[in-house]
């Protein structure tokens, strides 16, 4: 005969679900054990929390096979340091430093006294710090060049008494300096002088000396220990902030999560308590709400215990984990409890659950199995804090699938044997089961239980069950509230659509660390005070190039040109060698187009300007590679950030006279701009695929299969517009919660889409009633949950977490429109009846009403 439908696959898994479930309703205690001792001795796996956590910024966050990282190789290979003449613009990294941003309290102008004095008192104290007993002090650590230490030049000019500082070059002796990274907020005149400056920015450079590491760390510590005592400054208000301070920040916040995760676990309970709550003293399922949140708790202290266990980095992103498997666990336990209640009050136990099991955990298995199949594609990504985050998640997933059908179950068995005795769900008495007219009302009220609807011999439906059964499920299939329906439908997609064109993408690195903390406070001032000049950039030519070669050297400095053409580039202010040597040759009357005079000249420049002997790569007579420095404006935010990388980086493409490439030690970060959409859009295409497939196998109706999953890119569209409209950017850290999330929000969609098909009634309409008679109450039930227990996040002063709230929040409240009000309605609207099946089904009605 062929298969029905596509049941070929599901039937038979359906029918290995059904003599599960007959085992565990047999042999229950053999099944809630094991998963606790399992739990157990994998939960000693958190012994090792400590030393599996890494939240290194650049190896987490930053994608592993980022261009800039090559880019860096190259220029840590070809320019290396000159320990005796250091350079801020030169460095490849970030460097060891630390630096604080001086804002006056009480004036516009803090170049004026009181407010300068201040500043330089708390510069004479920060210069005066020793470490070692006293051994060592600034002088003995800091970075140099030409034996003194790189200093603040803004405070030298100011000591110097120079009336007039010109904005943004101010010449200082026979040297051009460059204060645009010095002075912020300024307001000069006609002449380019400063005649106020809002806030002063200073920086101390210390020595990279592997020997004085230990020192440099010390000598940090101690910087940032007078910052933060430093409570009597009067006259301005001071952030400070460190080489170490981000990573410092975001390793001491790493386990901030877990109480959090307590406080969510209590509000599921309470939660699932309640809704679980039930008038009879023996139907109750009180205790199967509770056990079903302890379900999502082991399965959490399970994986992570085994991932520990084995070595596997926890990085802070792996905190949100086990607020996704609560989520995933209550649906799990609404839905089984739901599929219980259907069942024969009066059949024993092994068989209720057999029933429970076919089709409950069918639906669950749907989910689980595209989720775990899901994550663990993830671990191929391009950013190592999203391996870890979807190795973490999968294995919970799978455990919490497990643990939901051995350890859950196991225990709803034995619930189920305590109402089979008709006895107490608190005290596990035996208690009547009809009320008297000799019993008082609180005996009633607390003492009697175990009815159940006579004429189906399932529980008495609870009354939400019967709302969406008599009212909302009827009136939701009416013809005009479907078109309605579709008319909101289409409506949220062009909104959503809308926001999709208008989503920022950007991530400001203080969003991993503290609202509070002294980095927030500090990249925050550096916004909004240092934004007018930005990164000074390499431009890098990474190829032997022939500068004596007149044609193609103007070629190349055509190709310079274009660099000062963007409007987030100041053309005035251009470091370049070769313009310099060519002002020597002129100067000296020296044929620099001929190559010999041009390699032989070299040395004198480099004399004159130490500098640019950092600048050439030069091996005999081949000039390997050579870099220049061209200075951004205006990079404000994330965004201009995004442009400015895109920007350069197409002038680098267009130059077909050398190999160009552009580096600041920032762009390994802004790497992730160029990887987090396609990435996005591939992660959202695999969870396609996947769900597609396992729809197909295990949905014995392709036409709800398709439906369920064009849900996910509807979802996905959805909460992206939305994203963009609650003012959430696409970086690293959304696009990992915004993965997880709308995994998860197919889950609505799935169970509705199975229930549907695996209804017995003949009619679209009537099996939409029925779906949502089963599944509407639970669904709504797992969504309330979740969104209770992960609002504890909206009040988290890190900025990972609220987002998590936020993306969370939207994935589930907009999956659980689609999975009771769009997918019952386009299933209603896309299905036909039926004949045969019609036929079948009053057969069996007209058999079941002469019985």
């Amino acid at each position: 005969m062929g298969c029905r439908r596509t049941d070929c696959f599901s039937r038979p898994l359906s029918n290995l679900f059904e003599k599960l479930g007959s085992t565990v309703g047999s042999c229950p205690l053999f099944f809630f054990v094991i998963p606790i001792v399992v739990s157990a001795v994998l939960g000693g796996g958190f012994f090792f929390l400590k030393d599996r956590e890494d939240n290194d910024l650049e190896m987490q966050f930053t994608p592993k096979k980022g261009p800039s990282k090559a880019t860096r190789a190259f220029v840590r290979e070809n320019f290396p340091y000159n320990k005796s003449m250091f350079s801020e613009d030169r460095l490849y990294e970030k460097g060891n430093f630390a630096s604080l941003i001086a804002v006056s309290k009480n004036s516009d102008n803090v170049l004026e006294s009181p407010a300068l004095d201040e500043i330089l008192r708390l510069n004479e104290k920060i210069i005066n710090i020793t470490v070692e007993n006293g051994r060592l002090g600034f002088n003995d650590l800091c970075a140099k060049a030409n034996g003194r230490c790189v200093s603040n030049v803004i405070l030298e000019i100011l000591l110097d008494d120079e009336t007039s500082i010109t904005y943004p070059e101010h010449q200082h002796g026979s040297s051009l300096v460059f204060l645009g990274s010095a002075l912020g907020g300024v307001v000069t005149d006609a002449n380019s002088t400063v005649t106020s400056s809002q806030a002063v920015k200073l920086l101390y450079y210390l020595d990279n000396d592997e020997d004085l590491e230990e020192a440099s760390k010390l000598w940090l510590r101690g910087f940032k220990a007078l910052l933060s005592d430093e409570m009597d400054r009067k006259q301005i208000d001071v952030s400070y902030y460190t080489s170490k301070s981000k990573q410092e920040e975001i390793d001491s916040h790493t386990t901030d999560g877990f109480p959090l995760f307590i406080i969510t676990y209590a509000c599921a309970i309470t939660f699932s308590v309640i809704s679980c709550l039930r008038s009879d003293n023996v139907r109750n399922k009180m205790c199967v709400a509770v056990f079903g949140v302890v379900t999502s708790g082991l399965a959490v202290v399970s994986s992570f215990g085994l991932l520990l266990y084995i070595g596997v980095p926890f990085v802070i992103t792996v905190a949100n984990s086990p607020f996704l498997i609560l989520g995933i666990g209550l649906n799990n336990m609404f839905i089984l409890v739901s599929d219980f209640q259907h069942t024969h009050v009066n059949d024993p136990v092994p068989k209720r659950m057999a029933h429970t099991y076919k089709e409950a955990v069918m639906s669950i298995t749907i989910t689980a199995l595209t989720d775990v199949l899901k994550f663990f594609i993830g671990v191929m990504s391009d950013f190592p804090s999203v391996q870890s985050f979807c190795l973490y998640t999968a294995t919970s997933i799978a455990f919490c699938y497990v643990y939901t059908i051995t350890f859950l179950g196991a225990f709803m068995a034995l619930n189920g044997r305590r109402e089979e005795g008709n006895r107490h769900w608190l005290t596990c008495m035996k208690v009547p089961s009809v009320k008297t007219s000799t019993q008082t009302v609180m005996y009633k009220l607390c003492c009697v239980g175990g009815q159940y609807d006579q004429s189906t011999g399932a529980e008495k439906k609870q009354r939400a069950s019967n709302f969406f059964m008599e009212y909302y499920g009827p009136f939701l299939t009416k013809p005009w509230v479907k078109v309605m329906v579709m008319f909101i439908y289409f409506l949220y997609l062009a909104s959503s659509i809308f926001g999709c064109f208008h989503i920022q993408q950007g991530i400001e690195l203080y969003d991993l660390a503290a609202d509070n903390s002294h980095v927030t406070k500090f990249i925050r001032k550096d916004r909004q005070h240092f934004s007018d000049y930005g990164l000074s950039v390499m431009v890098i030519v990474k190829n032997e190039f022939p500068y004596w070669d007149e044609t193609k050297r103007c070629q190349l400095q055509a190709c310079l040109e274009d660099f000062k053409e963007p409007q987030f580039v100041d053309r005035d202010i251009f470091t370049s060698w070769l313009d310099s040597y060519l002002s020597y040759g002129k100067d000296k009357h020296l044929n620099l187009n001929d190559k010999e005079v041009f390699l032989s000249n070299l040395p004198q420049l480099f004399d004159l300007s130490p500098f640019f002997m950092q600048d050439v790569t030069l091996t005999g007579d081949v000039i390997h590679a050579s870099r220049f420095f061209i200075q951004t404006i205006g990079i404000a935010n994330a965004s201009k950030e995004i442009e400015m990388l895109k920007g350069l980086n197409a002038i680098a493409g267009k130059c077909s006279v050398a190999s160009l490439s552009v580096y600041n030690h920032e762009f390994i970060y802004f790497d992730q701009y160029n990887v987090v959409v396609s990435s996005t859009i591939k992660n959202v295409s695999v969870i396609t695929a996947v769900m597609l497939v396992v729809s197909l196998l295990l949905i014995p109706n392709p036409i709800c299969s398709l439906w369920v999953t064009c849900s996910i890119g509807s979802v996905t569209i959805g909460v992206t517009g939305f994203m963009a409209l609650w003012d959430i950017s696409l970086d690293s850290i959304s696009m990992i919660i915004f993965t997880v999330c709308i995994g998860f929000t197919v889950d609505f969609s799935a169970h509705m889409a199975y229930a549907f098909v695996s209804s017995k009634k003949p009619r679209p309409d009537d099996k939409a009633v029925d779906a949502l008679s089963s599944l509407g109450y639970p669904i709504l039930q797992g969504t309330l949950s979740t969104i209770l227990g992960v609002s504890v996040l909206a009040s988290s002063e890190f900025n990972t977490f609220r987002t998590f709230f936020q993306i969370f929040f939207l994935v589930v409240f907009i999956g659980m429109v689609h999975g009771l009000v769009f997918i019952p309605v386009v299933l209603t609207t896309c299905t036909c009846s039926s004949e045969e099946e019609e036929e079948e089904y009053n057969e069996k009605e007209i058999k079941s009403s002469k019985l």
